[in-house]
């Protein structure tokens, strides 16, 4: 029987080929072991995009708060305060008792016990100015002349006298409608002060003599103002019914 011989040389040439392959797998599995599963190398991370669970960055534009809580809008601030003039609700200011002269006028008949009075005054200066609430009336001079009550509703509307111009107001004196020769308190002229504002002050005091050919009148608790007002009309309606 013959028997087939294998030369040598096939033998190296088969070792090295099998030595060869055994290299080029190693390669490769080392290649793969450092390579981050999932990660393709021929693909190229996107740039200025933000990465996988981040937020992006937020603006860094300057705000404008300036962290008072205060608001720096141009026009908040007012600066008013509410008053005008002298506080009186017009565009004018108070009267002043030395820019105006006074008169009084009897408005009851010849005969008749004098009850009823008319109180002017007139604005001496050249500007406007304002009368405001009821003037307070003493029967008397002093501060220890009794003080005259406005009525009930006196007109408080503040009075604007034109330079020139005049301002009224209606005295009541006297009640008591008893003859005889029973004696009451006796007044030789009226005084009245002025009041400033909203009526919270007091502002000069008027001198009002008794009209000609009367030196004294009787008065009681039963006097009573009314307000200032621009015609004699308004100051005398509500006194007239006393």
């Amino acid at each position: 029987m013959k028997t087939k011989t294998v030369g040598s040389g096939s033998v190296r040439q088969a070792v090295r080929g099998t030595l060869l392959g055994a290299v080029v797998v190693a390669a490769l599995l080392a290649t793969t072991a450092c390579q981050p599963a999932g990660e393709d190398d021929n693909a190229a991370a996107p740039t200025g995009t933000a990465s996988a669970g981040k937020n992006p960055a937020k603006s860094t534009a300057p705000s404008s708060d300036t962290g008072t809580g205060a608001s720096s809008t141009p026009g908040d601030a007012t600066g008013d305060s509410g008053e005008t003039g002298g506080g009186n609700g017009t565009d004018q200011p108070d009267c002043e008792a030395a820019d105006l002269t006074t008169a009084v006028e009897l408005q009851d008949a010849s005969g008749e016990t004098p009850r009823h009075f008319l109180l002017t005054v007139t604005n001496g200066g050249k500007s406007p100015c304002v009368l405001n609430e009821a003037p307070q009336v003493r029967l008397g001079a002093g501060d220890d002349a009794p003080t005259v009550e406005s009525l009930e509703e006196p007109d408080t509307e503040p009075v604007v006298v034109e330079g020139g111009g005049k301002g009224y107001a209606g005295l009541y004196v006297f009640g008591n409608d008893e003859g005889g020769e029973a004696e009451y308190d006796q007044a030789d002229r009226f005084t009245a002060t002025l009041v400033a504002g909203e009526g919270t002050e007091l502002s000069g005091t008027l001198v009002f003599h008794l009209p000609r050919g009367l030196r004294s009148v009787s008065y009681d608790d039963a006097a009573r103002v009314n307000g200032w007002a621009g015609t004699e009309g308004l100051a005398m309606r509500p006194v007239n019914q006393l």
